[in-house]
């Protein structure tokens, strides 16, 4: 007989965690349905749980969910013991990032940030970011997929150099074909504005969210769920292409920070700029994703999560501020601040 049950989930911040977490529960023996709800960090599960105690369900369905670094309990936690312990140790290892990303912009060595774009180098940098956050489960969860399908036969290497190489060539091309379709737009300084206004609230939602900002869920911009899971619906596909379209595919999951890159993307006006910004975006995000094809690595499964979350979520939202005081200042509502 099936049962209905309801459980706070704990380490939820995106819409790809959504997805992620419905798509492994739907897996799991016994259960017929899985909906999860980011505004209210919950999932109902329906399935045939034996009349079993609420905490043991949760416990026993959290078991594939931990490595992702999700957990199901019966009960919302009337407060988080630690939170403030967390943003001790967050803050001075972001502000020292922060402080060494000024002074390098200042002493000319790099340029991750000016006044007219996203460079390349920030493309890369909140591509590193977006790699180790939850933003890009959905992205992990798929690679450690084909890594264990292909394992079991005895293939390891070809699908992952596959999955990599058609997530790269993809992010080059889109990416090349999102800037060209900007050009055909002709987009002024004012259209140019309000993208760049829109990168910088994104890339604020976010940071906000790995900050753990209730309120910020919200405001998060995602495609249609059922769009999403018809395009993992890839994985399923039996061919030995499967890799190299999962690759593909990537480009038009729910991340956050992908999406942010689109945006700004468009902005560019331009096929080789479009395409050189999503690249610089994908080559940030291999090094992770490429370490998650030969290993179990994910740094929401490690006691550290939380703190790396809080200094990456305030990383971001400097990002975040950086670029919407650069638009606001290349349109001449504010004076130059920082001068970056």
């Amino acid at each position: 007989m099936n049962q209905i049950h309801t459980f706070h989930v704990k380490g939820m911040h995106c819409p790809s965690c959504v997805i992620l977490i419905e798509e492994t529960l739907s897996e799991f023996p016994h259960v017929t349905h899985a909906d999860a709800n980011l505004k209210k960090l919950s999932v109902v599960v329906e399935g045939d749980f034996e009349e079993n105690d609420p905490a043991l369900i949760a416990k026993t369905l959290s078991k594939p969910l931990i490595g992702h670094g999700y957990e199901l309990l019966p009960d919302k936690p009337t407060h988080e013991r630690g939170k403030f312990g967390e943003y001790k140790i967050a803050f001075p290892i972001a502000f020292a990032f922060i402080g060494l990303f000024i002074a390098l912009q200042k002493l000319g060595i790099v340029n991750l940030v000016n006044a007219q774009d996203v460079s390349y180098g920030t493309a890369f940098v909140i591509g590193i970011i977006a790699s180790v956050s939850t933003c890009m489960a959905v992205v992990g969860g798929l690679v450690l997929s084909v890594s264990a399908n292909y394992a079991k036969e005895g293939n390891v290497l070809k699908p992952q150099l596959m999955f990599h190489i058609g997530r790269l060539v993809a992010f080059f091309i889109l990416g090349g074909v999102i800037g060209a379709i900007g050009s055909a737009f002709q987009l002024g300084a004012g259209g140019t504005f309000v993208l760049s206004i829109l990168v910088g609230l994104v890339l604020l939602v976010l940071g906000l969210n790995l900050l753990d900002i209730a309120w910020a869920r919200k405001f998060q911009i995602t495609m249609p769920t059922q769009v999403s899971k018809r395009i993992l619906g890839v994985k399923k596909v039996n061919h030995i292409a499967t890799p190299l379209l999962l690759g593909i595919a990537t480009f038009f999951l729910p991340c956050g920070f992908t999406q942010s890159m689109q945006i700004f993307t468009l902005s560019t006006g331009s096929f080789v700029e479009g395409a050189m910004t999503m690249l610089s975006y994908a080559l940030g995000t291999l090094p992770v994703l490429a370490l998650l094809s030969f290993s179990y690595f994910a740094i929401t499964g490690t006691a550290q999560s939380k703190i790396f979350f809080k200094t990456a979520g305030i990383v971001v939202v400097f990002f975040a501020l950086i670029n919407i005081v650069n638009a606001l200042t290349v349109a001449g509502i504010i004076p130059p601040v920082l001068n970056l």
